[in-house]
């Protein structure tokens, strides 16, 4: 099997105590490639080096970041294929859905970023003819990097993109999931002439890879995307350390569906918002409210679309859903779907594993699954599931609504469907969400403020958003 190796200093290494764990496929549930078992020595390793790249790094001007950058953004496109396949082996997600969402987006974020540095620019406070007030942003050092498994190389390069264009070096920890797409980008920063040290990729557990880098003394920056307990974990540990923190966490997206709404499009988004990804993205929409004049016309609309939809082989275009990425994580979800029976939910469609013929046969596999009958305030209906789950709920006003919405501990997106403007600005001003769409879902501009409320995180990245979290600001006072 292939070893996948960290990358520290510019250069592909073994972790320093040589141990590997297993990498599996979850298309057949066959381990395929090897995984570093790293600890903290590796860790140390790649933040020395780091800090050491960071004294010229910081230094370099911003259109030579900017064309280092835009050269790997273009080297990463050259290997667009590669990483195509690499992802959708790793992950279980279709092919076409890597094709369409997850390596464009990797480019493209290297390259936003690459540019959004030529055109910052400083705050200035001029006091009366007495002084002048002028505000720099300076890199901070070496940024610690966390990405999660739903969309790993879409998420690794969101964070590393303004990182280092700000003028930061980063040591990063993709998931010990899936792996495989941060070792090609690698390969692929060698390839492109990164300079050396000012990007680490250090593979492993979170305990053993990812407790040592955040909690390091000279990672001063930690931005983590994942799972709202390992972000408490997180905050808790680097609190006394008073570093800045960014933390992208879980969600329990509601997605409100009024009477007004254009029918035809609220059931293909409410369809695309519960099973993307096989329901693995944060911002997926797993409570689908519907109001009760037209409850029974959508639910039937819902299902007809839902039976339509193909759960197969990732590599095939006709696949609407592929494999979970985990054995662990199918029969998390599984046991879900039983937890929502015994509250007395009904099942109207799926709620099974799906065993595909062949070598597919070992699969992570679930089908697609619509849930009723259950009420808002119940554990499937305020607990993240993180499958190709979806749960439906009639209402009948606004303010219903707006209270089952807001009745989680979570607040990252919603999505809102009325064709009554007034109305959809009324509740989304009135729904705990850091991002709110209307009439549409995961509809992404890559300047906007991202991030949640509640327990769904803490600060905001994207945009200058992302190049404020990555620099300190410097006031500098010049009295005239």
């Amino acid at each position: 099997m292939e070893k996948i190796l960290n990358y520290i200093n510019g250069e592909l290494v073994e972790p320093i105590n040589g141990n590997y764990f297993d990498n599996y496929n979850p298309s057949n549930g066959s381990a395929y490639s090897l995984v570093p078992d790293s600890e903290k020595a590796d860790i140390d390793h790649a933040v020395a080096a780091a800090k050491e790249a960071f004294k010229t790094w910081s230094k370099t001007s911003k259109q030579e970041r900017s064309d280092i950058l835009m050269k790997l953004a273009d080297t990463i496109e050259k290997h667009s294929e590669e990483l195509i396949i690499a992802e959708s082996k790793d992950n279980g997600k279709p092919e076409s859905l890597a094709r369409a969402v997850d390596i464009p987006r990797a480019p493209a974020n290297f390259r936003f970023f690459a540019t959004a540095i030529l055109h910052e620019h400083s705050e200035i406070h001029e006091m009366d003819g007495v002084a002048l007030n002028y505000t720099l942003r300076q890199p901070i050092g070496v940024a610690a990097c966390i990405s999660p498994w739903n969309l790993p190389l879409y998420l690794l390069t969101w964070k590393i993109a303004p990182a280092l264009a700000a003028g930061n070096t980063v040591v990063a920890k993709p998931s010990e999931i899936t792996p495989m797409t941060a070792f090609l980008l690698s390969k692929i920063c060698i390839e492109a002439g990164l300079p050396k040290g000012i990007l680490n990729i250090v593979h492993g557990h979170g305990a053993k890879v990812g407790d040592p880098l955040t909690t390091h003394p000279d990672t001063p920056i930690i931005s983590f995307t994942g799972g709202t307990v390992t972000g408490k974990h997180i905050a808790s540990v680097t609190a006394p350390m008073f570093k800045k923190i960014s933390l992208e966490l879980g969600g329990k997206n509601p997605n409100i569906i009024f009477a007004d709404a254009n029918f035809d499009k609220a059931v293909k988004m409410a369809v695309k918002a519960a099973f993307s990804n096989q329901g693995q993205i944060c911002l997926c929409g797993s409570r689908l409210f519907v109001q009760k004049e037209i409850y029974a016309d959508f639910k039937q609309a819902l299902l007809d679309k839902v039976s339509q939809l193909t759960v197969g082989d990732p590599k095939k275009e006709s696949s609407n859903l592929g494999a979970v990425v985990s054995k662990a994580h199918m029969n998390k979800i599984l046991g879900k779907i039983e937890e929502g029976k015994k509250l007395g939910g009904k099942i109207l469609t799926g709620g099974n594993r799906v065993i595909l013929e062949g070598n597919l046969k070992n699969g992570y596999y679930i089908e697609p699954t619509v849930i009723e009958s259950l009420p808002f305030d119940c554990s499937i209906n305020q607990e993240e599931i993180f499958g190709p789950v979806v749960s439906l709920i009639p209402f009948e006003s606004e303010e219903e609504v707006i209270e089952m919405a807001n009745s989680t501990k979570y607040g990252l997106s919603a999505s809102i469907f009325t064709e009554n403007i007034s109305k959809g600005h009324r509740v989304a001003a009135n729904i705990d969400a850091g991002v709110v769409w209307i009439n549409t879902w995961l509809l992404r501009d890559l300047r906007i403020p991202f991030g949640g409320m509640k327990q769904s995180g803490v600060g905001r990245e994207g945009g200058f958003k992302s190049l404020h979290f990555f620099t300190e600001p410097k006031n500098v006072c010049v009295k005239i």
